[in-house]
């Protein structure tokens, strides 16, 4: 984007609607409920500023994880090179079940696209592990805003290996009828 370009034809604003999206009403009752167990820390403290896609080869940044959970980190974490990080989009608002995204006049559903306005604004991340520093991580790869709250840590699904016995099930494959 060049100095000169409206940054609003890019990204939307906190209440912008574009041409072809359409809000709902956000339900009242709650189905779940969750517990931050962190907060990340990054570079970034507007959306407009934010990184579409984490890169790993982006800033560090720290991944705190709050006292009640930091043994959960502190046994093993280093055997993963590479983590997926779950996070709750905040600021994002919730309403929108068609966006424009590059608001180039196509309309497509919320859930066809990466988008952190969505429902349930859960956000997530594959970084690489640059380090520990007692419950605090850092971190390579994230795409979030400068206070997100820390949702769950994983190993990267595609380095995991089961530290169990495998057992009957792992490696069934459904047959279609």
């Amino acid at each position: 984007m060049t100095a000169t370009e409206e940054p609003s034809r890019h990204m939307t604003r906190k209440d912008q609607i574009r041409p072809g999206e359409q809000a709902v009403a956000v339900p009242d009752r709650i189905d779940a409920g969750l517990v931050f167990v962190g907060r990340i820390h990054t570079p970034w403290t507007d959306r407009l500023q934010c990184p579409r896609q984490g890169r790993l080869d982006g800033p560090i940044c720290r991944v705190e994880v709050f006292p009640p959970w930091a043994p959960a980190i502190l046994d093993g974490v280093e055997l993963s090179a590479r983590l997926e990080l779950l996070y709750w989009l905040h600021l994002s608002r919730r309403d929108l079940v068609l966006q424009s995204p590059a608001s180039d006049g196509k309309t497509r559903g919320t859930f066809s696209i990466r988008s952190p306005v969505r429902p349930n604004p859960i956000g997530s991340s594959v970084v690489v592990l640059r380090g520990r520093e007692g419950s605090t991580l850092l971190v390579q790869g994230l795409d979030c805003l400068d206070g997100t709250p820390l949702l769950d840590i994983k190993p990267d699904r595609s380095d995991f290996k089961p530290p169990a016995p495998r057992q009957p099930g792992d490696d069934d494959v459904l047959v279609s009828r």
